[in-house]
């Protein structure tokens, strides 16, 4: 679960500091608080797109840290698989440091790219945007949610259909490549020259490496030669003030008081190994220098090779391992172009033999998909119901189109619904409102949050176009949602802020001349206010007050009920 929120310097938020609790945590304040900013701090630490412009005026950057909580071992399996460390109390912290040239984002104290942030978000946690319940009018969306739902099952098959899918384009690529025999001539000759050039090279992996450092040691042999004579005199005895003159007469010395007291011998027999490892070392000095041989031929050799395996790297690859891997690619390449038709008739057998791959994945695919269809769609109108459709009719076409491949199979997914009695069942697409889009994506997120392993989900004003009772019935669900899950939720509606299980209020206010955006937790008698502010407007009279009280009762009693099941 998310633990806590930290925010700096972050649009109108100077600092603040959220901890989050299990169950239904829900936000409230006045339209523009600030509370999407509160949001969407998570998903910019999440590795959401991040800008100069979000960071407070006056600031030099902004931070957002979150800190997770994670027991379920299947999560923590997968970060682990991520190799981002974790405390071993299960405790993960994620920062993102937001400046005007570059950000930083680190997970477990490591730094992480972008993309790393966003699997890890895949893992941890579900974010409902304002709008994304829209996404519900893209046909292509309905797959992918019913995909999440069957994703056990169907995830494995959808794998091997990407790696056959792949190969399969790339055979049909190459048989759509027609070459006539002028052309053929062309590349037969081009292949040839570029093999005989590497040939000819007689490349060994390594090498390259090994003549550079040989290379360079030689173009700096002058240099290198007057440092080690400097260092050779300096800790030899050949001159008077040489570290190795001077050791000696130091142990001399030493040694003519040692008889006065035995202490001293292990002081004398420490700097008798020390003198020893300086004449070991000066002899080492001696015997380098000695071996030092500038050889104009050997330097023109070096110097010639590593010109030749440069314009090499230059043409086929950036190493000699990828320059002998272009070779082979050639050498293939001009077998079967010398043996032409044979090779076209290869591709089309393999071809043949993927696309036969292809349609049983397919098919195994459409299989499993139509089985969870129909699990999906009673799943899905038992949770509208709940949610105060009075009738619903809700299906899941899975429609193969066979020959029609993607990387996903040949389905095409479509949701059917009939929200009014005497209605025709109709795509989703062209019939749902935006009131009613809001209460389906709960009843999805709802009925998949059952499914996964991801125990936070955040809902950005999940009641948009939603009141009374269908507002209650909205809540109900949030609670029976937030038993197993951790549910973080922006709302308008007092009929789900009377369910909250922690409630934080969101406000603006100016200090020193600045807008900032505070948030704070507030208790039981401060709820009541908050949702009496949310019944009554700006008058709250006493009359909005008790049915603030009322609301909130009413939500306990339900939650008392609900917790006996």
């Amino acid at each position: 679960m998310l633990v806590s929120l930290h925010v700096k310097n972050l649009a109108l938020i100077d600092e603040t500091e959220v901890t989050f609790q299990d169950g239904l945590n829900i936000l409230t304040g006045e339209t523009g608080a600030g509370k999407s900013v509160i949001i969407g701090s998570v998903n910019l630490a999440l590795g959401g797109r991040a800008d100069k412009e979000m960071i407070r005026t006056g600031a030099e950057y902004a931070l957002v840290e979150l800190i997770f909580q994670i027991s379920n071992p299947k999560q923590i399996q997968m970060i682990q698989e991520m190799d981002i460390p974790m405390e071993e109390d299960g405790t993960l912290l994620i920062q993102r440091k937001i400046m005007a040239n570059r950000n930083v984002s680190k997970a477990g104290g490591e730094n992480v790219t972008s993309r790393t942030l966003k699997d890890l978000a895949g893992v941890l946690i579900d974010i409902h945007g304002q709008h994304e319940h829209q996404s519900l009018f893209h046909i292509k969306k309905h797959m992918e949610l019913l995909d999440d739902f069957g994703k056990a099952e169907l995830e494995p098959v959808k794998t091997k259909i990407r790696e056959v899918y792949h190969a399969y384009g790339t055979i049909k690529q190459q048989l759509s490549e027609t070459v006539d025999d002028k052309e053929k001539e062309r590349e037969i000759a081009l292949a040839e020259f570029e093999v005989q050039e590497i040939a000819d090279a007689k490349l060994q992996p390594g090498e390259d490496e090994t003549l550079e450092a040989d290379y360079m040691k030689m173009v700096n042999s002058r240099k290198i030669a007057s440092a080690m004579g400097i260092v050779h005199g300096l800790t030899g005895s050949t001159e008077g003030d040489g570290a190795g003159e001077l050791m000696g007469r130091a142990a001399r010395e030493l040694r003519t008081v040692t008889g006065y007291d035995p202490s001293l011998e292990d002081l004398e027999e420490t700097l008798i190994h020390i003198d020893n490892l300086l004449n070991d070392f000066n002899r080492s000095i001696s015997d380098y220098m000695s071996d030092m041989e500038f050889d104009e031929e050997d330097f023109a050799r070096a110097e010639e090779r590593l010109n030749r395996i440069n314009h090499l790297k230059s043409k086929y690859g950036d190493s000699i391992e990828k320059i002998l891997a272009y070779e082979k690619e050639q050498n293939k390449k001009l077998e079967n172009l010398r043996d032409y038709e044979q090779y076209r008739t290869q591709l089309q057998t393999e071809l043949e033999k993927k696309r036969d791959t292809l349609d049983k994945l397919c098919g195994k695919a459409s299989t499993i998909r139509k089985k969870y269809a129909i699990q999906l769609a009673e799943r899905m109108t038992n949770a509208l119901l709940d949610l105060n459709f009075l009738e619903v009719r809700f299906e899941i076409q899975v429609r193969p189109k066979e020959g029609e491949y993607t990387t996903a199979g040949y389905d095409e997914v479509e949701f059917m619904i009939s929200t009014n009695p005497g209605e025709p069942i109709k795509s989703l697409c062209n019939v749902a409102s935006g009131g009613e889009l809001s209460r389906i994506m709960l009843a999805l997120k709802t009925v998949l949050a059952e499914k996964d392993e991801i125990e936070t989900l955040i809902f950005d004003e999940i009641d948009a176009g939603i009141s009374g009772k269908t507002a209650w019935k909205v809540s109900e669900q949030l609670a029976i949602l937030g038993k197993n899950h951790q549910i973080i939720s922006i709302t308008h509606l007092p009929q789900i802020a009377a369910m909250a299980d922690t409630h934080f209020v969101i406000s603006k206010r100016v200090e020193n001349g600045t807008t900032v955006t505070n948030i704070e937790r507030i208790e039981s008698g401060q709820e009541i206010q908050e949702l009496a502010r949310l019944l009554g407007g700006e008058m709250i009279t006493d009359a909005v007050v008790n049915n603030a009280k009322e609301m909130k009762d009413l939500a306990m009693k339900h939650k008392q009920m609900e917790s006996k099941f």
